[in-house]
């Protein structure tokens, strides 16, 4: 074809702005977000966007870092949009974290703006503040939940004060992006190979990935989506802007409880939610379960769901979607699709077959399993090989780390570090984690840095973590120890120890004391005959 040029006619700029802007045109008085007592129309969420952006605009440079460490709250929901509208970098922190990896977080990101929770800002105190960029720090108060300020001098500001001041602000907002390249977030790893990592997220990534979200999870205009899904968590697997594009409402909840997730669906007519198999878990197994009235489809990843949740959740009418993806694919990139046969096969069956991480979401190249030169294994379900992906919502790269993104990219695809098979129906499947994550709740645990927070004890020698199966939280950290020669420790000294490091869902359920750690010819300890023992099998579970 001759003469073909693209312009501004038939070529524009994508980004999840363009989702809120249409819905604020399109849905003006339907309600966008439910929190308690609150309620706001799609008109109002914009309006509360770009309040929040012109006083975020009027703190930062083009590009610069900004950070919230909440939990699913509005405001945090709102920023998905006021952050970028302001032509900022949004970075949500794991609310879960210690205060020295918050700390961290900070410096490496090197964020100048941090929005932080009044209940977080007790939890933190002001130990974070040494070492970063952060100039301004604004407090959220939640009277909802009877949170007011914290009253020690953290933020500068309340949020409703940082907004209000710059009210008198009427030069235009873009609701849109010259640069669909350009950042839209950063996202921290779990540190799985060392120091958590920034993952760089594109407006171009993120849009393609709502809308691939919004498919699989079947979004419209009449869903009513519960937050059970952390917003920190891949941005909430993109879900702040793609239950927007379609028009639903978003329901925030603070906290992740039995109760309130039941009243909600039973009270608020809850459609859809998202989470790991421990939110599942809690789903099912509590005092309140019962069938549900209203269709409600929840999509879980993180681990495979069991055969024995799977079936409890069918037999309260609800649907299950199975995903997989990792923080460098921006959530999901990948979805078990039901397969019509599959109705008439046994539970357990059935269940194996929805286990599996399935095929590439309608947004994503085909998945690959590949041997270590890069060739595809055979699919017979039976030869291991790494699943690697390539395609537009894997991220930009690494923030300021040029050697990690290229080890990550090697041979011109991601590599994820999982081990997997490749069935003949063209499903992956994970067999094993080549980084030895422990996910619990959906949340990675690095092993490594659980044996390098523990080490640190004088008494300990040697040690190493593995995860056990857990029933409630999918797997959890054990740790075996081998003391110094006439050295002494309890386990409740070890992992006392270790609770003043690590953030509390990384702490060991228990401590196993040995005499020696199996080894390789090469010295390097054999976690699988670790993960193979059974000691201790119904430990009292670390709070988490």
């Amino acid at each position: 074809m001759q003469n073909v040029q693209h312009s501004s006619v038939n070529l524009s700029p994508v980004s999840p702005l363009d989702f809120l802007a249409r819905a604020g045109e399109v849905y003006p008085d339907k309600t966008a977000i439910i929190y308690g007592k609150r309620s706001h129309s799609y008109a109002e969420f914009v309006a509360h966007a770009e309040a929040l952006a012109r006083a975020i605009r009027a703190e930062i440079q083009p590009g610069d870092r900004v950070a919230f460490l909440a939990p699913n709250i509005p405001e945090l929901l709102v920023a998905h949009f006021a952050v970028p509208l302001a032509g900022g970098v949004l970075v949500a922190i794991n609310t879960r974290l210690g205060t020295g990896e918050v700390t961290e977080i900070l410096r490496h990101s090197g964020a100048t703006l941090l929005f932080i929770d009044a209940e977080l800002a007790r939890q933190h105190g002001s130990d974070w503040k040494g070492g970063t960029a952060v100039a301004t720090t604004i407090e959220i108060a939640d009277p909802e939940f009877g949170l007011e300020r914290s009253g020690l001098g953290l933020g500068e500001l309340a949020f409703d004060a940082f907004v209000a001041q710059h009210a008198g602000d009427t030069k235009d907002l873009e609701w849109g992006v010259a640069d669909e390249l350009g950042l839209i977030s950063l996202n921290y790893t779990s540190g799985t190979t060392g120091a958590p990592k920034g993952v760089m997220y594109t407006h171009r990534g993120a849009y393609l990935n709502a809308v691939g979200e919004m498919h699989h999870n079947a979004f419209d205009a009449d869903t009513v989506y519960l937050w059970t899904l952390p917003l920190f968590h891949c941005n909430g697997w993109c879900g702040p802007w793609a239950v927007t594009a379609a028009g639903g409402t978003h329901v925030c909840l603070r906290e992740v409880r039995a109760d309130r997730i039941w009243e909600a669906i039973d009270t608020l007519g809850i459609s859809h939610l998202s989470g790991a198999p421990t939110v599942c878990s809690t789903i099912v197994n509590a005092e309140m379960a019962h069938a549900v009235q209203t269709p409600l489809r929840i999509t879980t990843a993180g681990a495979p769901p069991t055969p024995a949740v799977l079936a409890q959740l069918e037999s309260l009418d609800i649907e299950v979607v199975h995903a997989y993806g990792l923080t460098e694919t921006y959530g999901p990139i990948t979805v078990c699709e039901h397969q019509p046969g599959w109705a008439q096969l046994s539970t357990a069956e059935r269940a194996r077959m929805v286990s599996r991480q399935g095929v590439a979401m309608v947004q994503a190249n085909r998945a690959r399993v590949v041997t270590e030169d890069m060739a595809d294994v055979p699919a017979d379900g039976e030869t291991l090989g790494e699943i690697v992906f390539r395609g537009n919502t894997v991220m930009l790269g690494y923030f300021n780390d040029p050697e990690a993104t290229a080890a990550a990219f090697a041979g011109g695809w991601f590599h994820t570090g999982d081990l997997g098979v490749m069935h003949p129906d063209g499903y992956i499947e994970i067999k094993d984690r080549a980084k030895d994550i422990i996910i619990s709740g959906g949340e990675n645990i690095s092993s490594v840095e659980v044996e390098s927070a523990m080490s640190g004890h004088p008494s300990v020698q040697d040690i190493a973590v593995v995860g056990y199966p857990h029933e409630h939280w999918g797997e959890r950290p054990k740790a075996y120890v081998l003391l110094r020669p006439g050295a002494q420790a309890s386990e409740t000294e070890l992992l006392e120890f270790a609770r003043g490091s690590l953030a509390r869902y990384k702490v060991p359920d228990y401590v196993v004391f040995v005499e020696q750690l199996p080894r390789t010819a090469t010295g390097k300890v054999t976690k699988g005959a670790l993960r193979a023992l059974t000691d201790r099998p119904n430990p009292v579970s670390n709070p988490r």
